[in-house]
């Protein structure tokens, strides 16, 4: 009994330990990401511009489009350029090459972004040339120092409708991937308030420096969070959709093609893996490593140095996530024939502190130890920046 006492006291303390540390890890974690979502708010009074279904009474001008507010930003300026958007549907591809903008909403359920592409779509009636994956965005944000908040935006093709066609249906459509938010190369300190992205295949696509997702939800099914970026999700909910068409797995949240050049690469704290009605248990990988076929001196094929970085920190795990974790993709070789990459030797995966049914520890998911956890910080990953700091002393 004794020896048991002792043995339960040690158990508590390590948990206890284990909980200081997190603590430390995750600082100003929002603990509610998800409270505000419903709520509609006012344009801010130092709004810049306000874009507006309805039209609005202001002392600002009033756009009909998110578009046309961003083409009237004047070129010289001082400071950030505010744009409030007033609850609707808008259904445009907004496209931000302007630094210092922030696009505020209203509210994640009350305003929304909504466009309609597909990367197998042609460019138009009389040309062969496709959109790609790259060229499918609803928003795409091409320049530094963006704020996006309190709104939703959804690639709104229709993948189940394309799916549940016969095979040989001459309606059934191919390259259905459909990007919902890119953040592209060249771009830094991106931040995302309370937004929710919306799609089913390459929902999110990161390439740029540093971008920080704080509340709100990203939804997709396969390879919905993907690129190379640095990217951390804090408080975010991961949420699988249904897939009725599958192999081995009837999704994969993550495939990530980071640099081996870049230490970090998608890093999710305190999040939630949940899922759809009609999600299976044990059916949803937490990532596979994409390889990008890429152009090289000696030819196209897989990148080798992209040595996709993923990592779960503090994240609650539903039953849908597979005991196995992470599994292979595959990529061209240099002659052209197919390889499949290994996600334990030729990928960056790992988790620390996973809870809930679906968090499992075989030798499949590898594990941080509590010292190899605590550089996980958001002062490392965001390299000192601190966007909550910057509004507060902006005023915004």
């Amino acid at each position: 009994m004794a020896n048991l006492l002792v043995l339960k006291v040690a158990n508590v303390q390590s948990k206890f330990s284990l909980f200081l540390l997190i603590l430390t890890m995750i600082g100003s974690v929002n603990a509610e990401p998800n409270l505000s979502t419903n709520v509609v708010q006012q344009p801010s009074p130092s709004a810049n511009a306000i874009v507006s279904v309805s039209g609005h009474d202001a002392n600002v001008p009033v756009y009909s489009t998110i578009t046309a507010a961003i083409n009237a930003i004047p070129l010289e300026r001082e400071g950030v350029w505010t744009i409030s958007i007033s609850p609707g549907h808008y259904n445009e591809r907004v496209v931000i090459n302007k630094p210092f903008v922030h696009l505020q909403g209203q509210g994640e359920q009350s305003t929304h972004i909504s466009f309609n592409r597909y990367a197998g779509q042609r460019v138009s009636d009389d040309s062969d040339e496709t959109w790609g994956t790259g060229r499918t965005a609803s928003v795409e944000i091409n320049a530094s120092n963006v704020t996006l908040s309190n709104l939703s935006i959804s690639n709104s093709f229709d993948y189940p409708a394309n799916e549940l066609l016969e095979p040989n249906s001459p309606a059934k459509l191919k390259g259905t991937q459909a990007v919902a938010l890119k953040i592209n190369d060249d771009t830094d300190f991106i931040f995302l308030h309370n937004v929710s992205l919306w799609g089913y295949q390459d929902t999110l696509y990161v390439r740029g420096n540093r971008t920080y997702m704080l509340g709100g939800s990203i939804a997709g099914h396969v390879d919905f969070i993907f690129g190379g970026g640095t990217a951390l999700f804090e408080s975010v909910d991961i949420i699988s959709r249904k897939k009725h068409d599958y192999g081995d797995f009837a999704g994969y949240i993550t495939a990530p093609s980071t640099l081996n050049t870049r230490p970090f690469g998608l890093t999710f704290l305190g999040c939630k893996l949940l899922r759809e009605d009609g999600v299976l248990a044990n059916s949803i990988a937490l990532g596979r490593p994409w390889h990008p076929t890429t152009t090289f001196a000696d030819g196209r094929y897989a990148n080798p140095f992209a040595e996709g970085k993923t990592t779960f920190l503090m994240t609650y795990m539903d039953e849908h996530i597979a005991p196995m974790g992470w599994t292979t993709m595959f990529g061209k070789s240099i002659d052209g024939t197919r390889i499949q990459f290994d996600p334990l030797t030729q990928a960056r995966f790992a988790e620390f502190g996973s809870y809930g049914p679906g968090a499992t520890a075989p030798p499949s998911r590898p594990q941080l130890t509590e010292e190899e956890a605590s550089f996980y910080t958001k002062q490392a990953i965001l390299a000192g920046w601190n966007p909550l700091a910057e509004s507060e002393a902006s005023g915004r």
